[in-house]
């Protein structure tokens, strides 16, 4: 028996029954623990069901692309909405609710790097402040940036297309906008410039705010303007990049994307870059590039689930390429061609050189179903263009659904091809031999243009030749006649005074 400082007994310590205590207590955080964890994988299975649910109802969503006579039917997919768009030409092959609004999450980043692209050089160095690094949700996408650090453009750009660093994105933001908010003004902008209906941007990362929507079709619109800048597609489809430490930046590391196709985990032929995006509210979404055949395909899945914003992206890519086909406009025009094309050429003179002076783009196209042909489009004309070089816009459509357009472009090579030097004549003379002979096109012939203002001015010169001498003639005529009259007036009075004798 031990006793207290006031003398009152008190039982000695028992290590038995503290371990009994601890054993105690352990089991009834096991217990704890095994409810907890039962509890959880039930939410969660619950949740993946109710996932898995949505997705299949979403797979019973109309798309209406589908709904286009003698077009080519697109796959059911579990994305509340999709679109494939071919970035040359703009046209649409496969559209699901592609004006709905919903959420972009990390896709935003496609719009804020072509901003930072075209409003800044590749060496400017970006200085992260508190308000960039320590803005962001812990454990949302990031590379480590710390405040007061700095980076170039350049590996600003990589940071925010491959790694999808957000404090990457708000730095940015910062150093052109002045702000994230003024930075938004400048997204919603652009925006607006390049043809955006359906959205609005209130942030350069993506993170979740109700004021923050796009649609597939604006992605993709601003996908195509992003898909234009060769660097810009190039660190899209970069499956990681490498950070070394510099004085401004301590750390050397490896960044790696999440796109499955760019890293080949899903593997595409003739992919050129992508990126994801996800939040809780946005889900999966995801934005892909690849070219083949010709085409350049852009892909916009809207939440979806993963991995299928892979698979979606892989069969809309497969529908594309397997079912459309580009077919040039200049070698297949003949409704805006002058039947006597000669006319409009001009030969190799003083005049310069026999390029056309108006000619259909060669490089234009449209894009239609295999099983159709270009005789099948309807077009339309539009002088409406603000492109100095060329005069006029024909707009083709194919049962209603815009396919392409192609421009008519005015010869801006005015260099003179004759040769005043006879020593050169044969040199110029097989040049031209060689060359093929321009189709479908619109020429202008200046020998043939004057021949024919020569033989005009001829003509009128003999007319008013033939109508000053039938003046002359007539008046001769009419002075002949006064004088004869005048001298029957004299024979009559001679004839009357001889009566007289004076």
């Amino acid at each position: 028996m031990y006793y207290n400082h006031n003398g009152q007994g008190k039982k000695p310590f028992s290590f038995h029954k503290l371990k009994k205590n601890i054993c105690i207590f352990t089991l009834s955080v096991s217990m704890f623990s095994v409810s907890f964890a039962a509890d959880t994988v039930s939410a969660y299975a619950a949740s993946l069901d109710e996932l898995t649910q949505a997705v299949e109802t979403r797979k019973t969503l109309p798309v209406q692309s589908n709904e286009i006579e003698n077009w080519p039917a697109g796959p059911l997919i579990g994305a509340e909405s999709a679109i494939i768009m071919e970035a040359n030409t703009g046209a649409i092959l496969y559209s699901k609710n592609i004006h709905e609004q919903l959420y972009p999450a990390s896709t935003t980043k496609i719009l804020t790097c072509l901003i930072a692209a075209e409003n800044s050089s590749l060496d400017e160095t970006v200085t992260f402040s508190h308000n960039a690094v320590f803005s962001i949700p812990v454990g949302s996408s990031n590379m480590g940036m710390d405040e007061g650090q700095s980076i170039s453009m350049e590996e600003c750009l990589y940071g925010i297309l491959v790694g999808s660093a957000n404090e990457v994105a708000n730095a940015v933001a910062e150093h052109i906008g002045g702000s994230i908010e003024g930075f938004a003004e400048m997204m919603n902008q652009k925006a607006k410039e390049l043809g955006c209906t359906d959205s609005h941007f209130a942030n350069a990362n993506g993170l979740h705010d109700d004021n923050h929507y796009t649609s597939a079709y604006d992605l993709a619109t601003i996908a195509r303007a992003f898909y234009k800048n060769e660097l810009l597609a190039k660190i899209s489809g970069t499956p990681s990049y490498h950070f070394e430490a510099t004085p401004t930046q301590p750390d050397d590391f490896i960044l790696r994307t999440h796109n499955k196709i760019v890293n080949n985990e899903y593997p595409y032929e003739g992919i050129i870059g992508g990126k994801t995006g996800y939040t809780d509210t946005a889900r999966q979404t995801l934005v892909s590039c690849a070219e083949r055949n010709g085409m350049k395909l852009i892909c916009v899945i809207m939440k979806e689930e993963s991995p299928n914003q892979f698979t979606d992206t892989v069969d809309l890519f497969q529908y594309g390429f397997n079912n459309f086909e580009a077919v040039n406009v200049s070698q297949n025009e003949s409704n805006y061609n002058i039947d006597n094309a000669d006319f409009f050429q001009t030969d190799n003179d003083i005049f310069g050189s026999s390029k056309p002076v108006l000619s259909l783009n060669k490089d234009s196209y449209v894009v239609l179903p295999k099983t159709a042909v270009f005789e099948d489009t309807e077009s339309s004309i539009s002088y409406d263009v603000e492109d100095e070089s060329q005069i006029a816009k024909i707009d083709y459509t194919y049962n209603g659904v815009y396919v392409g357009s192609a421009s008519v472009d005015i010869a801006l090579n005015t260099e003179s091809s004759y040769d005043f030097d006879t020593s050169g004549q044969s040199s110029v003379d097989e040049s031209t031999a060689n060359e093929e002979p321009q189709e479908n096109v619109i020429f202008v012939n200046v020998k043939r243009v004057l021949s024919v203002i020569l033989i005009v001015a001829g003509i009128l010169i003999f007319l008013f030749i033939i109508k000053s001498i039938m003046q002359n003639y007539s008046f001769a005529k009419r002075r002949r006649s006064r004088l004869r009259r005048k001298n029957r007036r004299k024979d009559r009075m001679r004839s009357h005074f001889r009566d007289f004798d004076f």
